[in-house]
């Protein structure tokens, strides 16, 4: 044991290293709570016991979900690891990434974190050589600017795009691309928004049309109609198994929101 005494502040420091891996690992992978509450201890208060334990994930949970899927774990992990790094300094990392190698994904992805700093200008100037290049007619390239559009208050340019997207993409292109069109013409107060709604409703891939439509038609003073969606929308999340409850968390909420202004 006196033999270890030098090594035992490099021994706890990896021991440590491992608990926040593995936390990271739980918290992405969704492992039972006992695991997340015993790594967080190990990451952040240290001890023995919880050390022994976070040893214990990595040898019986981690690594062999390594294993079986190497790839898609270990893209998961790194996926959490990066987004644990300060937003300003992913920014940076991701401008110099796209000043190495000016592809689409690498713009893209510069956007979106420019976006998600609240820089919506920012992000559609990232964006913008792509509007005139090769991935003009690119879906997610007209998808993610029209809703830069949006946030900058600006509905008719983002129409203009959204009009432009082949809706034959796939079903949650043709969703997510009408779902915006109804807000773009919405606040421009068209007349067209109530059809382009229900039109988003049909062969939807996600709830967010229903809520946002059901949000619209209480604005309308369209009470009755509105009550008869969240109705039907409650019914849906009753039913749903609880993966799509969590996709749709945001959306539940929101009617779940709308309902309360309704009493």
């Amino acid at each position: 044991m006196d033999a270890l005494q030098p090594y035992l502040p490099l021994i706890y420091t990896i021991l440590r290293g491992l608990a926040v891996i593995g936390l990271v690992h739980a918290l992405i992978t969704r492992q039972p709570p006992y695991w997340m509450l015993t790594l967080g201890f190990a990451a952040f208060l240290g001890g023995i016991f919880s050390m022994v334990f976070s040893l214990v994930y990595v040898f019986t949970v981690l690594i062999p979900s390594l294993r079986g899927g190497t790839r898609v774990a270990g893209r998961a992990v790194a996926r959490g690891v990066e987004s644990l790094k300060p937003l300003d300094l992913r920014i940076r990392e991701a401008h110099e990434q796209l000043q190495e190698s000016d592809t689409l994904q690498n713009r893209a992805d510069l956007a979106a974190l420019q976006a998600r700093a609240g820089r919506p200008d920012d992000a559609q100037a990232t964006l913008a050589p792509l509007l005139s290049g090769i991935y003009a007619d690119d879906p997610v390239v007209l998808l993610t600017s029209a809703e830069l559009d949006l946030a900058r208050q600006e509905p008719a340019p983002a129409a203009a795009k959204l009009n432009r997207v082949d809706l034959k993409t796939s079903a949650a292109t043709r969703t997510r691309t009408l779902t915006l069109l109804a807000q773009a013409q919405d606040a421009q107060n068209l007349p067209e928004t109530d059809q382009t709604y229900r039109d988003a409703i049909t062969g939807a891939t996600t709830e967010e049309p229903r809520a946002r439509y059901a949000a619209y038609l209480i604005r309308q003073g369209r009470e009755d109609e509105a009550r008869a969606l969240l109705d039907a929308l409650a019914k849906t999340e009753q039913k749903a198994s609880s993966l799509y409850r969590r996709q749709e968390r945001e959306w539940f909420q929101m009617a779940a929101g709308l309902r309360k202004e309704l009493k």
